[in-house]
């Protein structure tokens, strides 16, 4: 974006409303109680009913830890050491993606500590890409990407056979480290050539991002009817 990266411009980058950040949030955290427990793809024995409640319980410690590592980090170690209800949101998210791997192959204390240090990543990844100029908007790499990375490796380390949920960690003597690492591998070596396959071409042809001049405008204007998302006029004295 033009200007992303220009001190004077930083607050026209800020969130444009961070009420419905906070009911996207809940909208994606409601959602992926369909997509993990409904993984199970049944419920029928009192075991699958079982598991898909485990996968519920984690499904809910993990993001719930990892937001607040988060929070904890923005308001008390991070600059500007505020209170960041934006970053509290994608703390939750990459609760959610670090634990999504793993959700049916871990106790819940697990899911805890892969909540936990999902946290960590999360917010280390998007220093990291602030660091580097990286124009990410939504933090997209830092919580999808980074975190994804993470909780699929997570699974190789957590998950104890002997508890019947198919776990196979190393930390209880199993070999399912080495599967993940050549999973996140192939993973990479397949996304990679394809996505550049497809963005290169589009940014040869300056179709990948607006002009200067269409962002100065403001897509609203450009393209929307009516102009403005939202209505707002200034509140004087009517008296």
């Amino acid at each position: 974006r033009a200007g992303r990266w220009e001190p004077e411009k930083e607050e026209e980058f800020e969130g444009h409303s961070i009420p419905f950040c906070v009911l996207g949030t809940f909208f994606l955290w409601f959602g992926w109680y369909g997509f993990n427990p409904g993984s199970t793809l049944q419920m029928h024995t009192a075991d699958v009913a079982n598991l898909a409640g485990i996968v519920a319980v984690n499904t809910t410690l993990a993001p719930c830890i990892a937001g607040l590592v988060v929070f904890f980090l923005r308001a008390k170690v991070c600059p500007p050491k505020l209170l960041d209800v934006g970053g509290f949101c994608n703390g939750i998210l990459a609760g959610l993606v670090s634990i999504t791997a793993g959700c049916g192959f871990v106790k819940s204390w697990e899911a805890l500590i892969i909540g936990f240090v999902g946290g960590f990543v999360y917010q280390g990844v998007s220093m990291l890409l602030r660091k580097l100029k990286v124009d990410d908007v939504v933090d997209a790499f830092a919580v999808h990407g980074a975190c994804g990375l993470w909780g699929l490796l997570a699974v190789g380390l957590f998950g104890d056979p002997d508890h019947g949920i198919g776990g196979n960690g190393v930390f209880y003597g199993g070999d399912q480290f080495v599967t993940q690492i050549f999973a996140a591998f192939m993973i990479v070596i397949w996304v990679a050539p394809l996505s550049i396959a497809i963005m290169l071409p589009l940014k040869l042809i300056r179709a990948l991002r607006l002009s200067d001049e269409f962002q100065e405008a403001g897509a609203d204007a450009m393209e929307h009817s009516p102009p403005k998302a939202y209505a707002h006029k200034p509140q004087g004295n009517t008296a």
